[in-house]
């Protein structure tokens, strides 16, 4: 049970974060969102913890608050906006990776504390920033372009957890398979691969709908940069 209600407060604490970032920093901050969520989804999913028997990783709740970051884009600056965002998380990751795999190859000094640990973390990451950056890319896109096509039938303000929740449960499935086929087959048996797989595309999908209600408040927000869109149309 120590899991699941941290867990409640982990989940809460990621949304309330994301508000705050949008309410303070405006579009811009949800680009900053995307980079730091891009790189800190990929060093969380390291770890596994059980819950209710089931394993799983860690990332889930981090990963979900990109779909929600795209979807507002989407929703209030437009599908280009979206879509340029989607690059940018894109090049974040392959930054991160870049250079934290030039810095595990210096050579540290004797009494070095940090070389064993970043090595934990960031040794894996090759294979999960491949698996992470396919995943990422398709998942992205296609859920940038679920959004849009759903919008058509669901156009009204009060349809925005038609079109949130729809494309994020298919675009959400293509990014669990893609990333632990590339990430995880071969390094677990295949009972733990089944079980990473299901348990982490049915707690996205339930992450995404308890996020929904932070993205519609987050709809509500006026920025800065909204008004001046408005005055010079």
């Amino acid at each position: 049970m120590h899991n699941f209600g941290w867990g409640v407060l982990f989940v809460l604490m990621n949304f309330a974060f994301f508000l705050i970032c949008y309410r303070w920093f405006g579009k811009k901050g949800l680009y900053a969102w995307i980079g730091v969520a891009t790189v800190i989804a990929n060093i969380q999913v390291v770890k596994t913890i059980e819950m209710f028997g089931i394993v799983m990783t860690l990332g889930n709740t981090m990963y979900v608050s990109l779909y929600l970051t795209s979807d507002l884009l989407n929703e209030k600056y437009g599908r280009g906006e979206a879509k340029k965002a989607v690059w940018f998380g894109f090049f974040t990751l392959i930054m991160t990776t870049i250079l934290m795999q030039m810095a595990l190859v210096f050579t540290p000094q004797p009494g070095d504390l940090a070389q064993a640990s970043l090595e934990s973390i960031f040794g894996w990451m090759p294979r999960l920033a491949l698996g992470s950056l396919t995943a990422y890319f398709v998942s992205q896109f296609l859920d940038v372009r679920l959004f849009a096509w759903i919008r058509k039938f669901y156009p009204s303000r009060g349809q925005l957890w038609i079109r949130n929740n729809f494309s994020t449960l298919i675009s959400s499935f293509v990014d669990t398979l893609i990333f632990c086929t590339i990430a995880f087959a071969g390094q677990y048996s295949l009972q733990i691969w089944i079980e990473i797989l299901l348990t982490t595309y049915i707690i996205k999908f339930v992450l995404t709908a308890a996020g929904t209600p932070f993205l519609y408040i987050a709809r509500n927000f006026h920025q800065e940069e909204e008004r001046e869109e408005a005055q010079t149309r």
